[in-house]
């Protein structure tokens, strides 16, 4: 007897981190089972840990040898944790890709900034239509986020409905795009939902989440009340935000001024699919010389403390053509992702060191979060009526809280997995039935590199303990032509007594190089290989570090 098809979740990305979402459902049975990615993210590099590393994506290898039976890639919406692995990664999966008109107009003036960009054919569709691929029909139902069009996911199989919420939160006023659809999610709820996939962002704070016109109505005041500049960082993608500080200047007869290439290309997408209709066109840096300090605004990129981003440069005095001085202010309208503290503090302790006054989300509401807290999780729930529901996009607490509220909200089910587990959610008992190969990639200048690569390994120890570079040259007695030459990079000078470390090595490389048996001083791999030990040894002794040491013997 056939094996009843079954439906399946495995996320390759995006559960126990915040960000570099890849959520993947699949259909059928063995090699028949289809697939249906959603969203294809990125994280971002932490020079303290990734020294060097931009970009962090989802390892897609299983995705690979499975390519033919992948029906397509679906998008949420427009965020890089959701959609900025696509051009790294797309040529390894070829898949058609399906997203409204906002999301795919933001992806090709993405694509067209890039250098030599692959074709990627995006197909639109319209918010709240539904498609066909392969075994799923998938419908977009429009969900208020902190980006136009975001949408959850109804995806329909023989085995039943999930609903994948993406980034949500509910706001009944927000500045553009429709609210959270809770008639049409309360329809599904009364079809019958298998599975909620749900946001688990803000799992850990009770309430709901602020709206977006009440961060308007205190930009408006701010504005208002300024005498001097007024700058404006934000997430270049929040246009909700960018009308909201445009209509503020509008108000008080200031001009706005775009600074940051993100920022101008958001704007662009904005204008030609209506987010910004009637608003005034916005200014160029060039121009932001030319206003008076109380007659215009800054609208910024930079909000994350990016050292090339507007914002840095501005604080650093090293902005071509925008400057701030004394008494002209600054509104941090972001919050700051965890891990880029100590850029974004250097950035407001320069500027409050300048005498401009910084204005962030700890002292005025200047700020509010696209992911829905406690309250609207519980809304959620009531809507839909899952019988299982899987916490997803947050951090392990993140995960036990949202499943915790689950279950005290009468959720039959709540399953908490890791990147990697493949879910079965039906028929039958919900379960774990199978680890598939997931991982991280690193994006280091233009090269993919894998998370073990010797490059992205080395780089971490080379930026905790430097290096010891040793050549020399020998006879094929093992003895030295002339003296060793050493180089030492980002290691101490001198040791805390004052001698010169590079002196101290050369001695004991010396000295282990002439006390080799006469076997060892014919074979230059393991000579190197003595020497090698010597150095870190001693560098240990006299730094309190090993560093990585690299010894070139040539024979003579």
């Amino acid at each position: 007897m056939a094996r009843p098809d079954e439906m399946t979740f495995v996320p390759l990305g995006g559960v126990g981190e915040i960000g570099m979402n890849l959520y993947v459902y699949g259909f059928g049975n063995g090699p028949q089972r289809r697939w249906l990615m959603v969203d294809l993210g990125v994280s971002f590099g932490d020079e303290e840990h990734l020294p060097g590393i931009d970009l962090i994506m989802p390892d897609v290898r299983f995705l690979e040898k499975e390519k033919k039976n992948l029906v397509g890639l679906v998008l949420t919406h427009a965020h890089e944790d959701h959609f900025g692995a696509i051009i790294d990664l797309w040529p390894k999966l070829k898949c058609p890709i399906y997203a409204t008109k906002f999301s795919a107009s933001l992806f090709a003036a993405k694509l067209a900034s890039e250098r030599n960009p692959p074709k990627i054919p995006v197909t639109v569709v319209p918010s709240g239509g539904r498609i066909d691929l392969g075994p799923f029909n998938v419908e977009f139902i429009p969900v208020a986020h902190s980006i136009p069009e975001a949408h959850a996911l109804a995806i329909r199989t023989s085995v039943g409905t999930v609903v994948h919420t993406g980034d949500w939160k509910i706001d009944l006023t927000p500045i553009i795009g429709k609210p959270t659809d809770e008639a049409r999610l309360r329809q599904l709820g009364d079809e019958g939902v298998l599975a909620l996939i749900g946001d688990s962002t803000n799992a850990v704070r009770e309430g709901q989440s602020p709206s977006e016109a009440e961060v308007a109505k205190n930009l408006a005041a701010l504005m208002k009340a300024a005498r001097g500049r007024v700058a404006v960082t934000t997430f270049a993608s929040n246009v909700a935000r960018l009308r909201a500080v445009a209509e503020a200047a509008q108000a008080c007869g200031r001009e706005v001024v775009l600074v940051g290439r993100a920022m101008e290309r958001v704007v662009q997408v904005a204008r030609e699919t209506g987010y910004l209709d009637g608003i005034p066109a916005f200014r160029g840096a060039d121009l932001y010389g030319h206003f008076p300090p109380d007659k215009v605004v800054a609208l910024c990129t930079g909000s994350q403390g990016e050292p090339r981003a507007a914002l840095s440069r501005i604080a650093n005095d090293d902005h071509p053509q925008v400057t701030l001085n004394k008494g002209d202010c600054v509104i941090f309208s972001s919050r700051t992702i965890p891990g880029n503290e100590r850029s974004v503090g250097g950035i407001i302790n320069g500027l409050i060191n300048q005498g401009i006054e910084v204005i962030t989300d700890r002292t005025h509401m200047v700020h509010v979060s696209g992911h829905p807290r406690r309250d609207e999780l519980r809304e959620m729930i009531s809507w839909v009526r899952p019988q299982l529901l899987i916490p997803v996009h947050g951090e392990a607490l993140h995960l036990f809280e949202h499943g915790k509220l689950a279950r005290a909200c009468g959720v039959p089910k709540v399953l908490i997995c890791k990147n990697g587990d493949l879910v079965r959610l039906g028929p039958g008992d919900s379960a774990v039935i199978e680890q598939l190969p997931s991982g991280r990639l690193y994006k280091d200048g233009s090269i993919l590199e894998e998370s073990k690569s010797r490059a992205v390994v080395e780089r971490k120890k080379l930026s905790f303990a430097g290096a010891v570079f040793v050549a020399f040259a020998i006879t094929d007695k093992g003895e030295l032509v002339d003296d060793p030459e050493i180089d030492l990079a980002g290691i101490p000078e001198k040791n805390s007594g004052g001698e010169p470390i590079d002196d101290i090595l050369f001695d004991a490389i010396v000295t282990t190089i002439e006390g080799l048996p006469k076997a060892r001083k014919r074979d230059p791999d393991a000579m190197a290989e003595s020497v090698r030990r010597t150095v870190r040894s001693v560098v240990q002794e006299h730094w309190g570090k090993k560093p990585l040491c690299y010894v070139h013997a040539l024979t003579v």
